[in-house]
């Protein structure tokens, strides 16, 4: 191609993309201003927005209507465009009773965080809402955050953190305040990319608490509630909001973890869940004939107060029963630190399977609000020398333990090396992936063996 084709091609090509780029930036959406774009991560990120100026709908019956973002339903609610309709424009929306406003549409690259303005409307008393998200056009939705009480005669900010991926669409619920009616304006949503994951996956950090992989795809995404990936210094673990304990929970042990610091004892709830989502007391456990049993175990993290405090969220908790928790449990956690003493480092990964386990006073299937008693408890320890690098030094013949034990009392009438299984049957009985960051070889060599070793 001659040199005076070449430019003329590469002049008409920036045109045309001049042209699209006009194109988007008058039907997309809006540019973060200044000083949104200061508070966000990344100040170049596109955010969706919604300020109810277009549009016309008088009544409080169901029906559809055009904004500039797109097509919404409105139900027992209208567009607002009285003195008494508070609103930065020249309108807002207005919901009575238990309307909704909903996006009919799908905004893409997610939402990172998302602000809605909202006030009462009139001198109307006050009225709680809800938002909620869909990543399945509609289909299903999940609430965003906890309910916001709206109470003020001037706009105020909500603002919620989403961290969701994919094509998203949202859903304002008014939920109490009766015939009290609110305002709603303003809405805006940064993309997903915008804000960094408060979790960070860690299967690449070496020699990390989860350097062998994240058995379940866990993400730490409000829309997988069940398998909520929650990350801490101290270990990391599979969350279930419906099972209100650890699906698993995997963490490292080198002999730094292990200090003189005293058992802390300080049973709390974990104030890292999602807004909105149930935190599990301590006191649900009381009386139920379960223990409070550690995944990971409080003598496992004694080099500091922080450490061995952080093992005592009850999101680190299952209810055991004490045979199994106190003794044949218990055995197996003291023979494991004993690896650590003795010059190893050991990688563990545990966890409940099933419901429903007999404990001091009877078989339970949940104890408290709701909290899902296992029927079984199942381990998986790595041993290896104490060193470095260790996804590179793990061949067909490091000794891997693995143990599935029932969650009854009359567990303790075996020791621990009775309950050795493969690795593969706790694979098969909870659909897990183990050791998935290892070469496929000697993760099949590792996961088919049931160990022989010493018990103690």
């Amino acid at each position: 191609m001659k040199r005076n084709q070449y430019v003329l091609l590469v002049a008409i090509v920036l045109l045309m993309a001049a042209g699209c780029s006009r194109e988007q930036q008058e039907i997309g959406p809006t540019p973060l201003s200044e000083s949104s774009a200061k508070g966000s991560l990344k100040s170049t990120t596109v955010a969706f927005s919604e300020a109810f100026e277009s549009g016309t709908k008088a009544a409080y019956s169901a029906g559809n209507v055009t904004l500039s973002s797109g097509l919404w339903s409105f139900n027992d609610a209208l567009l607002g465009n009285s003195s008494s309709d508070k609103k930065a424009g020249s309108q807002s929306a207005r919901i009575r009773n238990t309307g909704k406003l909903t996006m009919l549409f799908s905004k893409a690259n997610g939402a990172g965080t998302i602000t809605i303005s909202h006030a009462v409307y009139a001198t109307d008393g006050s009225s709680t809402w809800e938002l909620w998200i869909s990543s399945n056009s509609g289909s299903s939705w999940s609430k965003v955050g906890g309910a916001v009480t709206t109470s003020s005669a001037s706009l105020a900010t909500a603002t919620f953190t989403a961290n969701v991926a994919g094509s998203i669409r949202i859903e304002l619920r008014k939920t109490g305040g009766a015939s009290n009616r609110i305002n709603i304006d303003n809405i805006s949503i940064t993309d997903y990319s915008s804000v960094t994951p408060p979790d960070p996956d860690p299967s690449f950090v070496e020699d990390g608490n989860m350097a062998f992989g994240n058995p379940s795809g866990a993400v730490a995404n409000i829309l997988s509630p069940n398998n909520y990936l929650m990350v801490k210094p101290q270990y990391a673990m599979g969350y279930s909001n419906a099972k209100l304990t650890p699906i698993w929970t995997s963490w490292h042990v080198t002999s730094t973890d292990l200090g003189s610091t005293p058992r802390q004892d300080d049973f709390r709830p974990d104030a890292t869940l999602p807004s909105g989502w149930y935190q599990c007391v301590s006191s649900e456990y009381s009386g139920s004939g379960f223990d409070r049993g550690h995944m990971c175990p409080s003598a496992d993290r004694t080099s500091s107060v922080a450490n061995n405090s952080a093992t005592f969220l009850m999101t680190n908790m299952v209810p055991q029963a004490p045979q199994n928790n106190q003794v044949t449990w218990a055995n197996l956690e003291n023979y494991t630190r004993a690896l650590v003493n003795a010059g190893n480092e050991v990688y563990i990964i545990c966890g409940p399977y099933g419901q429903g386990g007999t404990g001091s006073n009877g078989a339970k299937s949940t104890v408290g609000n709701g909290v899902v008693v296992p029927s079984q408890t199942w381990k998986i320890i790595l041993v290896l020398p104490q060193g470095t690098n260790d996804l590179s030094r793990i061949s067909a013949t490091t000794r891997v333990i693995a143990v599935l034990m029932p969650n009854t009392q009359a567990c303790s009438s075996n020791p621990w090396g009775y309950y050795r299984v493969s690795v593969d049957s706790i694979e098969s009985l909870t659909g897990f992936d183990f050791f998935s960051n290892l070469p496929a070889n000697v993760q099949a060599a590792l996961e088919s063996q049931v160990d022989n070793g010493a018990t103690s």
